[in-house]
C-alpha cells in the first residue's frame, strides 16, 4: 500500500500533484485549510482512498494534531511507501527590510520552514519505526539563489529549505529513503497574482512577473506537476540531497 502527503493541497501544484497521484492509485493524504470535492470525487472514481486534513500549518496546535492524524493514516503494517510532498507555502511579506512587521515574518517561517521541517520529522520516525521507505519532496524556489528586492523572507525560507534537504539528505544516506528538492519555476497560481499585486516599492521588478502573465509565459501546474512525476518514474536515478529544477528537467 502506497501513500501521498501533500500539503497545500486545495489549489495550484498542490491540487495537481496529489490529482497525479491519484490517477497513479496512490492513496492520498491532503492536508490544508480547505477541502477540494473535485480530489475527492477522482479518487472514489479511481476506487483509492482520500483523506483531507484541515490544518493550518501556521498554527503549531493544529500542526501538531495534523501530524497525529496523518500518522494514524498512512503509516500501517500494510503500508510500503509514503511519499511527503511538502507543497505549502507563503509568499508574503513582500516587503523591503525596515518595513517588515513581526507576525507576517513569523507567519512566513512557520509556514515555509517549520511546518516542512517538522513534517519531516515525524513522517521519519513513524517510517524509521516501520521500516517504511519515503520519498521525501520539498518544493522550493529559484529564489532560494536568487537576491531579490522585497523577497528577503521568502528567499532565506526557500535557502534553508534546500539547506535542510541536503542535510536530511546526509543524515539518512544509509536508510533508503528519496529524498530532494523540487524547483517548479514560474507557475500560473494565486501565488504568482499575489506577487503581481505588489506595488514597485516593495518589490522592484514586479513588472517582469506582470508581462509574464500578459503574454502567456507562465506554465500549468499540471505541466509542472507531470514534469516531477516524470523524475519520481526512475527513483534509482535520484541523486539525494539534490535540488531539481523544472527548467534543467525540461531540456533533457
Amino acid at each position: 500500500m502506497q501513500y501521498a502527503i501533500v500539503t497545500g493541497a486545495s489549489r495550484g501544484l498542490g491540487e495537481a500533484i496529489a490529482r497525479q497521484y491519484i490517477l497513479q492509485n496512490v492513496h492520498v493524504i491532503a492536508v490544508s485549510r480547505s477541502g477540494n470535492e473535485e480530489l475527492r470525487s477522482l479518487a472514489e472514481k479511481q476506487g483509492v482512498d482520500f483523506h483531507h486534513i484541515s490544518c493550518d500549518l501556521s498554527r503549531l496546535d493544529e500542526l501538531d494534531k495534523g501530524l497525529d492524524q496523518i500518522a494514524e493514516i498512512a503509516f500501517q503494517k500494510e503500508t510500503h511507501y509514503v511519499y511527503l510532498v511538502n507543497n505549502a507555502g507563503v509568499i508574503d511579506p513582500i516587503e523591503t527590510v525596515g518595513q517588515l512587521e513581526a507576525d507576517a515574518v513569523q507567519k512566513h517561517m512557520q509556514v515555509n520552514v517549520t511546518a516542512p521541517i517538522l513534517f519531516v520529522n515525524r513522517c521519519l520516525k513513524e517510517a524509521n519505526d516501520l521500516g517504511v521507505s519515503l520519498g521525501i519532496i520539498n518544493i522550493t524556489s529559484g529564489a532560494a539563489e536568487k537576491t531579490i528586492h522585497g523577497w528577503s523572507t521568502y528567499s532565506s525560507s526557500k535557502a534553508a529549505i534546500n539547506r535542510f534537504t541536503e542535510t536530511l539528505a546526509l543524515e539518512q544516506e544509509s536508510k533508503g529513503h528519496t529524498i530532494f528538492a523540487y524547483s517548479p519555476g514560474v507557475m500560473d497560481t494565486d501565488m504568482q497574482g499575489e506577487i503581481r499585486s505588489s506595488s514597485e516599492d516593495s518589490f522592484a521588478d514586479v513588472g517582469k512577473f506582470r508581462k509574464l502573465k500578459e503574454e502567456g509565459d507562465l506554465r500549468s501546474p499540471d505541466e509542472v506537476a507531470g514534469v516531477l512525476m516524470n523524475l519520481l518514474k526512475e527513483p534509482k536515478k535520484i541523486e539525494n540531497g539534490r535540488v531539481y529544477k523544472l527548467y534543467d528537467l525540461i531540456r533533457k
